[in-house]
């Protein structure tokens, strides 16, 4: 990120005056397609698409360098399964059947790779069908499963996405992560939703093609049904009941993406969209999270603990401990709650501090260990700043036992503000 980002995007955080990014937005005409790399600077996705919160497609240019893209696939542009059977056969893989719907999503099993390509071979012959029914690769975690070597054989992090403090979250842990490769057949398709924490999310089609139905924030409100839930399925004629979806006739048509083998897709935060294999495809996704939509997952994590608390408040006066109870039950349903997201803002902003010091220390040089740069680092710092300053005052996180956190929370807030002022210059 160069200066000039920067100033641009802290004034664009500035206006918004506290207000979540993109939180309600109409559906766009269409989507802008990006056609050659070197026409398009980082600097323009961050004005173009990072801080208005809107989707884009990259061309097939952008990831031709792949490895995954010459050796996962034949000549005919199909997956290439004998190679991705002797590279991964034995590799234990999560696979959904999208014929059976359990709550909002479906239900998994785990099986060996080789056992799923068996399956996905008969299906074809089977002519798209199958009596084990329709079975979709979802979630393969292969970055934490492979080393850094066989990685940089499969695919590059395109720098539009480097700033992923999700990611660098969890490599801190080395527990887990949220980058995933989806495989299956031409039919699988993956159910109403919005992505985990409210992320945004790439995705790439190292061969095959998508179709993508998209809803930005807010629009999706007009599809709940009479008890205020989402649909599973958005193309579903059940609605079309009015008595079922009484808003149903509020509602925009989607706005419909079809991503061809080896184009990538950016999806925006809190933009909910249902997504179909038109084609045998194979591709990686990853969900990342950073200084742009950071107040996103805030917004997003206080307005689950609030469904929480509203689900449980008949007990509130009669269960000890309530509020600590929400957290688990948040954590529970969300995968994080308060203390671990002040955990993950604890861990962000002491690498972005370090970087800081050692560049007014005069011991940076060319090693600010973000390939964006020392800019992204300020900016970091500053939307670090903003979103912590929130946290310690909202009423929840006080009641939060903070004894055994270090720093304390209005510390490592006191050396943000510190650090914001001294960063001026820079």
């Amino acid at each position: 990120m160069d200066r000039e980002t920067r100033i641009f995007a802290e004034q664009h955080f500035r206006d918004l005056g506290g207000q979540v990014p993109g939180g309600c937005l109409p559906v766009p005409s269409g989507v802008a397609f990006i056609q050659v790399p070197d026409a398009f600077p980082y600097a323009d996705f961050v004005k173009g698409f990072l801080l208005p919160n809107l989707p884009c497609v990259f061309s097939s240019a952008f990831t031709e360098g792949w490895g995954s893209r010459r050796r996962w696939v034949t000549s005919a542009g199909k997956p290439d399964f004998e190679y991705l059977l002797q590279k991964y056969g034995d590799v234990v893989v999560p696979v959904a059947n999208c014929e059976v719907r359990e709550y909002n999503s479906n239900p998994k099993e785990h099986m060996p790779f080789r056992d799923y390509v068996s399956y996905w071979k008969e299906y074809i012959q089977g002519g798209c069908s199958s009596p084990r029914g329709c079975l979709y690769l979802k979630d393969w975690h292969l970055c934490r499963d492979s080393s850094v070597e066989d990685l940089e054989d499969v695919f590059t992090l395109p720098v539009y996405f480097s700033s992923d403090w999700l990611n660098e979250f969890w490599d801190a842990l080395n527990v887990d992560d949220y980058r995933f490769v989806y495989a299956g057949p031409m039919g699988t398709w993956s159910p109403f939703h919005a992505d985990i924490f409210h992320s945004f999310s790439w995705s790439v089609n190292i061969c095959g093609r998508k179709k993508w139905l998209f809803f930005p924030p807010g629009q999706e409100e007009a599809l709940r049904d009479c008890h205020g839930a989402l649909p599973y399925d958005m193309t579903s004629p059940e609605l079309l009941d009015t008595r079922l979806y009484p808003r149903i006739q509020d509602s925009s048509p989607p706005l419909e993406v079809i991503q061809e083998a080896g184009e990538m897709v950016f999806v925006p935060s809190g933009w909910h969209h249902q997504v179909y294999n038109l084609d045998d495809t194979i591709s990686i996704n990853h969900n990342w999270i950073n200084g742009f939509n950071l107040a996103n997952m805030w917004h997003f994590l206080q307005q689950e603990l609030q469904a929480v608390q509203k689900e449980v408040s008949e007990w509130k006066d009669s269960m000890p401990d309530w509020h600590h109870h929400c957290q688990v039950i948040m954590r529970s349903c969300t995968g994080i709650n308060f203390e671990e997201f002040y955990h993950f803002l604890k861990v962000i902003a002491e690498r972005r501090l370090l970087i800081l010091r050692q560049e007014l220390e005069g011991d940076g040089g060319n090693n600010t260990g973000l390939e964006l740069g020392l800019q992204q680092a300020v900016f970091d710092v500053g939307r670090l700043t903003d979103v912590l300053a929130s946290v310690v005052t909202h009423p929840d996180f006080k009641r939060v036992d903070i004894s055994a956190f270090s720093p304390q929370p209005e510390e490592l807030l006191q050396q943000l503000e510190h650090a914001v002022t001294t960063a001026e210059a820079l």
